[in-house]
């Protein structure tokens, strides 16, 4: 399924490899220029091992990346990195990755494209989940490192030759998706063939284009964006067969995702707060997280309460589509049967609860959850069909 992307949401930072970006507090961020020695590091990895910068001093080139988790243009550089180590290692090169991030400066739903955040313990998830075959440095609980070198987005590549000096610094490549066949100029490569070959690099500073880094100073953000989400109202309106019907029939270009659930359900109750998070985590991939209550109609002012301390609200993008659909929420109590609310929805529904389902744009179900849902497993799957990075399709 291709990706949902509404594109101007997209935070992306396009700054020359010498160029002075945004501050992580009161100063300045100034990136390495060409000729300047490697700045030391003593860093946590993803392996439960402390590494510095003189571990690596037997290398030719040092490449040091600095990615995250959460970013697609990260994501989809990935397999990049991987390819570099893969052609160059035994020709000298030594590759690590540092996330300059700080976790708590990422807003939720900057995550749309992870199933997991920026914090050392995700980050070793993953690393595992997506075979890294290289060292993953964890620096954002004081970010000095990634202010000593100047990373302003992720990915940010620094090449330094067996010297320890600045040959190259900039982008990976020219591409900003995550498909190898959308790049037209690779960059680090021509930089380390020149640097193998012992020549000068041609182009020593590129633009990096990525995610900016996510600095310490702007967790205000972050939580200026949460007040004014706790601040909305959760709504809820009841709903018929052909209602549920037309809810499935999903005649949007959004992933919709469908929840039964009642207020006397323990999992139900369990997983709300799961399912709130993942509604707000996906708002800007085109995504609708719909709860339908299969309480008795006299109960609708009950769950309302239940929604509202849950704070079910609808993100702010998620509540513009709604309204261009003439709905005006995505909390519902169901008006009718069991066996009319799984005809209307899901005819596979035994009538347990919780029961999730995921639909896609023309109303396929495309995955089915009985029971209360793993909230990873969930964001894998959703994350697995919307994609985890920029796409040109």
């Amino acid at each position: 399924m291709k990706s949902l992307l509404l594109p101007f949401l997209i935070s992306l930072t396009f700054s020359p490899g010498s160029s002075v970006t945004a501050a992580p507090g009161s100063g300045e961020v100034k990136t390495l220029e060409i000729g300047a020695s490697a700045p030391d590091f003593t860093l946590p990895g993803v392996d439960g091992k402390n590494h510095s910068l003189a571990e690596y001093a037997n290398a030719e080139i040092l490449a040091v990346v600095f990615l995250c988790n959460h970013c697609p243009s990260a994501q989809g550089a990935e397999s990049r990195v991987k390819a570099l180590i893969k052609d160059y290692s035994e020709k000298g090169l030594q590759l690590i990755a540092i996330s300059p991030n700080d976790p708590q400066s990422v807003r939720l739903n900057e995550l749309g494209y992870s199933i997991y955040g920026d914090s050392l313990e995700e980050m070793k998830l993953h690393a595992a989940e997506y075979d890294f075959n290289f060292p993953y440095l964890y620096d954002g609980e004081t970010q000095s490192v990634s202010l000593a070198y100047g990373a302003t987005a992720t990915p940010h590549l620094f090449l330094f030759d067996k010297e320890r000096k600045l040959r190259y610094t900039g982008r990976i490549d020219d591409s900003k998706f995550g498909e190898p066949d959308t790049i037209t100029k690779h960059d680090a490569r021509e930089a380390i063939e020149a640097m193998l070959a012992g020549k000068p690099v041609a182009e020593a500073v590129t633009r990096a284009h990525g995610c900016s880094t996510k600095w310490a100073a702007k967790r205000h953000l972050v939580g200026e964006y949460n007040a004014k989400f706790q601040a909305k109202e959760a709504t809820i309106e009841k709903i018929d067969g052909p209602g549920v019907s037309d809810l499935l029939a999903n005649r949007t270009d959004k992933l919709r995702l469908v929840n039964l659930w009642a207020t006397w359900c323990g999992p139900c109750v369990a997983e709300m707060p799961h399912l709130v998070e993942i509604g707000r985590q996906f708002e800007t991939r085109g995504f609708d997280m719909i709860t339908i209550s299969t309480d008795d109609p006299s109960a609708l002012e009950k769950a309302g309460k239940l929604l509202k301390r849950f704070h079910a609200a609808m993100p702010d993008l998620t509540e513009i589509s709604v309204k261009e659909e003439g709905r005006r929420t995505n909390n519902y109590l169901y008006v009718g049967s069991t066996d009319s609310l799984a005809e209307a929805l899901d005819p596979e529904w035994q009538g347990t609860l919780p029961h999730t389902v995921l639909i896609a744009p023309g109303g396929k179900i495309l995955h089915r959850f009985s029971g209360e849902v793993d909230a990873r497993e969930l964001r894998r799957v959703i994350v697995k069909t919307l994609g985890r990075w920029y796409s040109p399709e």
